[in-house]
């Protein structure tokens, strides 16, 4: 890691931001546009609330990356360690009385079911899930340092699949994690969803079996090919519509009638990159329109925050913002872990 990269913080500013989007979006998710203007006022002034209080999106992401921090403790990243860990986090959380925050039905259903340590960890996995909630959680794996290209890809997926199996939950998280790392290294926002594109046209094909084992067996597909081609092909459809977006910007209107609501995988990753790449030097400002929208609010901000964080660092987040979100100690300091 280069010496600008360390100066700017990216995880640090990751991280923060992902939660300051989690607790701004938080007051306005199921609401729609005219609710949320009416609640707070033109989108462009929303301020964050008093308490800042975040959602599971940030309890999960804490959770994955306390596992990750475990299973790089004695060596490299590798699949066993890493599934060990996650399950161990990922129950705990489920549960904590702080866990009450409205969390998916598909994360409690899997947590219980990953409370059976005898049972392979495939027997969990939500097989036909693709929500939202794979990806909220991932920007982790894109700013921990020395992870190979296959780890961290193979991690991302894995982490993905503990809670929601579909193939398309698994590619939206690895992307999530590419589109974290991209920036966190400095590629400009202008070619970012070329460079997504492209990544995922090369790994349409590729199963990582090492790190899945045999979850595409509980699909009804014929191949693991056949499985995550599926997941790839989804998210490219979404990456369509997000580059349609951009090529007529439109700040005022609510991004989900561009790119979705966010409820599923493919629709967050797509409808938070709107946000981020509508506003690139404006992050608060890309909170604001991400938290303002129609659909799953907090985790369309949390993810247009992890972006912008990776991107900037966190001299892009006001100060008085920072020190006063929820868990601000703990993100700092797994920020300043991965930053040194």
């Amino acid at each position: 890691m280069t010496t600008t990269l360390l100066a700017k913080r990216a995880a640090t500013g990751s991280l923060l931001g992902l939660a300051l989007g989690d607790a701004l979006g938080f007051p306005t998710e199921f609401n729609d546009v005219p609710s949320i203007l009416a609640k707070c006022g033109p989108w462009r002034e929303m301020e964050l609330p008093k308490p800042a209080f975040v959602t599971d999106d940030t309890q999960m992401t804490l959770a994955l990356g306390r596992a990750l921090r475990t299973a790089m403790d004695r060596g490299p990243l590798g699949p066993e360690a890493l599934e060990r860990a996650a399950r161990a986090e990922y129950v705990a959380w489920s549960r904590s009385p702080e866990n009450n925050r409205a969390p998916g039905r598909t994360c409690l259903v899997a947590c219980d079911l990953l409370t059976k340590e005898r049972r392979p960890w495939q027997d969990a996995s939500q097989i036909h899930s693709k929500g939202c909630g794979a990806n909220m959680r991932v920007a982790p794996l894109g700013l921990v340092p020395r992870l190979s290209d296959e780890q961290r890809a193979g991690a991302a997926q894995l982490q993905a699949a503990l809670t929601h199996g579909h193939p398309t939950a698994l590619t939206a998280a690895d992307l999530t994690a590419h589109a974290v790392r991209l920036l966190a290294q400095g590629v400009e926002p202008l070619g970012l969803v070329d460079r997504l594109r492209s990544y995922a046209y090369e790994n349409r094909g590729r199963y990582h079996t090492r790190w899945l084992g045999d979850l595409w067996r509980y699909s009804q597909d014929a191949s693991p090919e056949v499985f995550i081609s599926r997941g790839w092909d989804e998210c490219l459809s979404a990456l369509d519509r997000l580059q349609q977006a951009l090529s007529h910007p439109s700040p005022e209107t609510d991004p989900c009638l561009a790119t979705g609501e966010g409820w599923i995988a493919e629709e967050a990753l797509a409808t938070g990159l709107l946000c981020f790449l509508l506003f690139p030097d404006e992050p608060v400002t890309a909170l604001r329109r991400g938290a303002c929208t129609s659909g799953d609010s907090d985790s369309i901000a949390c993810l247009a925050g992890a972006f912008a964080g990776a991107y900037l660092g966190p001299a892009a987040w006001p100060t008085e913002w920072a020190d006063r979100i929820e868990y601000q100690g703990d993100l700092v300091s797994l920020g300043a872990l991965w930053d040194a």
